[in-house]
């Protein structure tokens, strides 16, 4: 495996960026989730409140159309509790869904969802998830060719921290679960996973947050289709148990955007890769003291990258990689 140096970057220059809001209601944010509505359209969503935790935390949405946010408007919120890490994805019918996480702490959330069947202008009535289901817990799930959604799930407690999948074959009617997927000898291993189908469909892999302890980027192969998963092994990427986000690309490539380094947030970092396990740099997002940390990446109907994370705790940023630059594997 192999992981080029940061000066190896590209050095011409850096993905166009904005902030998605410059001002608003509520004084911190985190958690943003990104999907493309429609050709040259995205809406994003996070989760904003007094700070983290807070019982006043609800769930804020703004869409992107002519290259501008709009205003951030709130989407959801649960009485007199918190709500966590949204999630933004398209089924294979077509409609929009926001699954996101309510309750005083990561231990203790349940799961709730909205679904919008115009492209996320309007929201159906929040519904609460069976116990025992999740949901994807930071990451966008994959849909499958057969329609078949494989999300990403996890479970962090006193006891453990252990990923798993969550499998519905009925456009998220129903669900199983799957799992858990381990690293041998560690109980507390891994959250959050990011599941890309590999070129050719037939492999899909996760990779996931692990803690300071293993301090790398882990990942999990499945050949049928996310109903069995290998035990977790380590990239070479670091990681300083922060969430990371990755993107299976029209041309059967991987991206993935993480923070390169094992202790802090910062910097911010997308790297690329032909087959999963060796990436190189493709771009700093950001390199300054500070934190930016929870990343979203879709790719766009047009190819370019798109990418949300938290600036600071202040605001959500949106990041831009052009589809020249990830046809000629760099930045420019």
């Amino acid at each position: 495996m192999l992981l080029l140096p940061l000066a190896a970057l590209a050095a011409a220059g850096a993905p166009s960026a904005e902030f998605i809001y410059e001002t608003a209601s509520f004084p911190s944010c985190h958690a943003s989730t990104l999907v493309e509505t429609g050709p040259g359209e995205l809406m994003a969503a996070w989760f904003g409140g007094t700070r983290e935790g807070a019982k006043d935390v609800a769930i804020w949405g703004a869409h992107r159309r002519a290259g501008k946010w709009s205003q951030p408007v709130e989407l959801v919120r649960e009485p007199n509790t918190p709500t966590w890490n949204p999630v933004l994805f398209r089924d294979g019918k077509g409609t929009f869904w926001l699954y996101y996480k309510f309750g005083p702490s990561p231990r203790e959330w349940s799961a709730g969802r909205m679904s919008s069947v115009d492209r996320g202008l309007t929201w159906s009535k929040p519904e609460h998830l069976p116990a025992g289901i999740l949901g994807p817990v930071k990451n966008k799930p994959l849909v499958l060719k057969d329609g078949t959604i494989v999300s990403g799930t996890s479970v962090e407690s006193y006891h453990a921290w252990t990923s798993w999948v969550e499998r519905s074959t009925d456009h998220g009617r129903s669900w199983s679960k799957h799992g858990p997927v381990v690293y041998p000898g560690e109980t507390f291993a891994s959250i959050q996973p990011a599941i890309v189908a590999l070129k050719g469909g037939s492999t899909l892999r996760m990779y996931v947050r692990t803690t300071e302890k293993l301090g790398r980027i882990g990942y999990s192969d499945s050949a049928d289709g996310g109903r069995t998963w290998t035990d977790l092994r380590l990239l070479q990427l670091p990681n300083p148990n922060s969430g990371i986000d990755a993107v299976s690309l029209a041309d059967g490539r991987i991206a993935l955007v993480y923070n390169h380094t094992t202790e802090g947030r910062s910097p911010l970092n997308v790297a690329i890769s032909s087959d999963g396990l060796a990436f190189q740099q493709l771009a700093t997002l950001e390199s300054e003291p500070g934190e930016f940390s929870y990343p979203a990446i879709v790719q766009s109907s047009a190819g370019s990258l798109h990418i949300t994370y938290t600036w600071n705790r202040k605001k959500v940023k949106h990041a831009e990689i052009s589809a020249a630059s990830l046809r000629k594997g760099e930045q420019r």
